[in-house]
């Protein structure tokens, strides 16, 4: 409970040294004048002589309780509803040969792919869907809310079973095609890649057009270190630098309104989705609803009582005679 007016309560302790006062004044025991000694002998104490402090009692509880009432007792129910607006979000994985590379823990695609999964875990009320590509595009999962179902399905993304090559432009239609009935404020496609595009028909500035002109921004990740990296591709061995276009990918990012970013180690690709997260945010807005609910006729009604029966008996069978 709180009070609007509490100042009020600041009577209270001239209302409570007012009840002292009056206890600890002097009076006599209540009498009536007789001419007749012996007829006033006869006469025997009432229970009603002994409430003749009562009225008085009944007026400092009045004075009490109103001054309680005047300081609007409340009790309050807030209640909050949150409102989210969520993004639309398609992840884009280069599934080539290429991604085999052991310069990631324990190599390219297995990084991508846990890195990826964290950050899924860390979205809230944002839909997520899934891209493959290699020579070709497809969907592995559609934009959704269901988190472990998408978990499940980019647990069982495998290699090989997309003809091998680097359909970076095509990747990029796919995944804007996913977002094209969008409602979402924002409509973002995270594109990692670590090779150039070198299959598909769609050039990637060509998909980075498009993409801008439905309102995907595209944030673009080449992946691979500086130096050479064992693969396991259908070469094996020892395989070259990683070759990644990162002036396509910086143009497709900057056409789009992205950014385009470079990791080098499973780490550098953490902090990457991570800097992702805070620049693509879901907005929360909070509504606080605010119930009051006046109690001051819980003590007005006792005070009007109150100085009402003390009026009735100080003037009826209480009543003091001079």
């Amino acid at each position: 409970m709180s009070f609007a007016s509490p100042l009020w309560l600041l009577l209270l302790p001239a209302v409570a040294a007012l009840a002292v006062a009056a206890w600890r004044r002097p009076g006599g025991a209540p009498g009536v004048r007789y001419s007749v000694a012996g007829d006033a002998a006869a006469l025997q104490t009432t229970g009603w002589a002994r409430l003749r402090g009562l009225p008085e009692a009944l007026l400092l509880a009045a004075l009490a309780l109103g001054t309680v009432a005047m300081a609007r007792p409340q009790v309050r129910d807030a209640s909050v509803e949150r409102s989210t607006e969520g993004i639309d979000i398609v992840l884009a994985l280069d599934v080539s040969t290429s991604m085999t590379a052991e310069d990631f823990v324990p190599n390219r695609f297995e990084a991508a792919k846990a890195v990826a999964a964290e950050f899924v875990r860390g979205r809230e009320s944002d839909r997520i869907g899934l891209v493959v590509f290699a020579a070709q595009a497809y969907t592995q999962a559609p934009l959704t809310l269901d988190y472990p179902f998408l978990l499940t399905m980019l647990q069982e993304v495998r290699m090989g079973l997309i003809e091998d090559g680097t359909a970076i432009g095509t990747a990029l239609a796919t995944a804007t095609a996913r977002l094209r009935d969008s409602e979402a404020a924002s409509k973002v496609v995270i594109l990692l890649t670590d090779g150039q595009n070198n299959r598909g028909q769609v050039d990637p500035q060509t998909a980075a057009e498009a993409a801008a002109a439905l309102g995907v921004k595209v944030y673009a990740i080449g992946v691979g270190g500086d130096g050479f990296a064992r693969s396991f591709g259908p070469f094996g061995g020892l395989g070259p630098r990683a070759e990644v276009d990162e002036t396509a990918l910086q143009g497709v990012a900057e056409t789009t309104g992205g950014r385009y970013f470079r990791a080098t180690d499973a780490q550098a690709l953490r902090e990457i989705y991570d800097e992702i997260s805070r620049l693509e945010r879901t907005e929360t807005e909070e509504t606080v609803l605010l119930d009051v609910e006046e109690r001051y006729p819980v003590f007005l009604w006792p005070a009007l009582l109150c100085l009402v029966a003390s009026v009735v008996l100080s003037s009826t069978r209480l009543r003091e005679v001079p």
